[in-house]
């Protein structure tokens, strides 16, 4: 086969019609059921350009994102974001390995000032999933136990050792057997965790509040509990913020609202400034000591490369400089409010509105009922997200650069949307 060539006479460069019809490239290259979901979804434009809270696609048109997977707390081509990466882009993207820079440096100094207590030591990654495997296998060496307690209806990732902490057997089961060791007890229920923690215990994984599993948000003793829990029996406590971190709960970090400090916590979504894909994980200096020991032990060729360091660098400035946790806690009280009122107007169909900050969860009565409503904003030009582990859950994440008049006429489309779906259930 001639160089750059594909089957069927067609050259890479040259996509036959992939402009012209991008889903049809999207099912022969990419993922088949996924073109076809969006398809009955009735997508028909893809993304071009986005900035803020707003995504202009192929055709003109303009979509406001209040989903984003918890990345856009700082909206898109956020300009300092922006600025930074072209800025080091043009000096030094990626790392030579061998010397330090001074990016990933300074991005570990301001994680360390920026959290709780003493959480000090950083190792920086690409993804949520790989901060929450070097967290795990942290755990194990720290400690020298194999046991994890995680909850059910966790989302901690994909890969195998975040996958063995998830709490979605749909995802868990075509992959098995997974790391051993890992026992899932009930969400928000610390007597569960306690009669689990043992002698061989050596952590338990929790997320502040739960984002994929619908925006649970658990006792306010909770954190406090298990911090408890895990002192006595000698295991660690990880919070997992990858979701709920740098901002998107009105404060830079979840576990700020129960006072409790980690022995490990886990970024990654908004600390990227939703221009670089990044991931972290902190750890109190004596746990990080088997890293600091052997450094070689757990390494990623591209963590901590300069390009995503810069990112999350400015990304935590601009939080400061822009005061956009006050700018989020003003959006969460309006979007909460008009959450309620779809709720109050729309019992038959809405059956909760819960969460923190920008991290809204909205629990419809049954699953269909979700599906219509995402499909009705989608329909409506609004993008929101359902939660993976539980499908009847939808999560509005609106950035907190978005208008206040942005976020009514999100949530005007979402009474429309929820109106026509409830007359499915008349």
């Amino acid at each position: 086969m001639a160089a750059g060539a594909r089957r069927g006479g067609c050259a890479i460069a040259k996509v036959e019609g992939l402009d012209s019809d991008l889903l049809a490239a999207y099912e022969r290259y990419v993922n088949g059921s996924m073109a076809r979901l969006m398809r009955f979804m009735g997508v028909d434009v893809y993304e071009v350009e986005a900035h803020g809270a707003e995504v202009r696609t192929s055709d003109g048109s303009t979509y406001l994102d209040m989903g984003g997977y918890g990345v856009f707390f700082h909206g898109h081509s956020h300009p300092k974001v922006v600025a930074a990466v072209r800025e080091q882009a043009g000096r030094l993207a990626l790392s030579t390995r061998l010397l330090p820079n001074r990016e990933q440096v300074l991005l570990c100094a301001r994680l360390a000032e920026s959290l709780p207590g003493d959480l000090e030591y950083t190792f920086l990654c690409n993804s949520g999933t790989e901060a929450v495997e070097a967290a795990l296998k942290l755990a194990r060496m720290a400690t020298g136990r194999t046991g994890v307690v995680a909850t059910e209806g966790a989302f901690h990732g994909k890969t195998f050792g975040s996958l063995s902490a998830t709490g979605k057997e749909m995802y868990r089961t075509p992959f098995a057997p997974l790391v051993p060791g890992f026992t899932h007890v009930r969400y928000g229920d610390a007597d569960a965790v306690a009669q689990v923690v043992g002698p061989h215990t050596a952590a338990v994984i929790v997320e502040p509040i739960q984002g994929e599993g619908g925006v649970n948000v658990p006792p306010p003793d909770y954190l406090p509990r298990l911090r408890e829990i895990c002192d006595r029996a000698g295991a660690l406590l990880v919070v997992d913020e990858v979701q709920t971190g740098v901002g998107r709960t009105g404060r830079m970090w979840a576990i700020e609202e129960s006072g409790v400090v980690p022995d490990i916590v886990t970024s990654g979504k908004s600390l990227g400034g939703g221009v670089v894909p990044i991931g972290a994980m902190t750890a109190r200096r004596d746990v990080f000591r088997p890293f600091d020991e052997n450094p070689l032990i757990h390494t990623s060729t591209f963590g901590g490369n300069p390009l995503a360091s810069a990112a999350g660098v400015a990304a935590l400035e601009a939080i400061e400089e822009e005061g956009l946790l006050e700018r989020a806690r003003e959006l969460s009280a309006l979007a909460f409010a008009r959450a309620e009122a779809v709720r109050r107007e729309f019992p038959e169909a809405v059956a909760d509105v819960r969460g923190r900050g920008l991290l809204i969860g909205i629990e419809f009565v049954d699953e269909g009922v979700g599906g219509a409503v995402i499909a009705g904003l989608l329909a409506r030009k609004v993008i929101c997200v359902h939660s993976l582990n539980h499908p009847r859950v939808m999560r509005l994440m609106p950035p907190a650069v978005a208008r206040p008049e942005q976020v009514e006429t999100a949530f005007e489309a979402l009474a429309e949307a929820v109106r026509e779906a409830a007359r499915m259930l008349a």
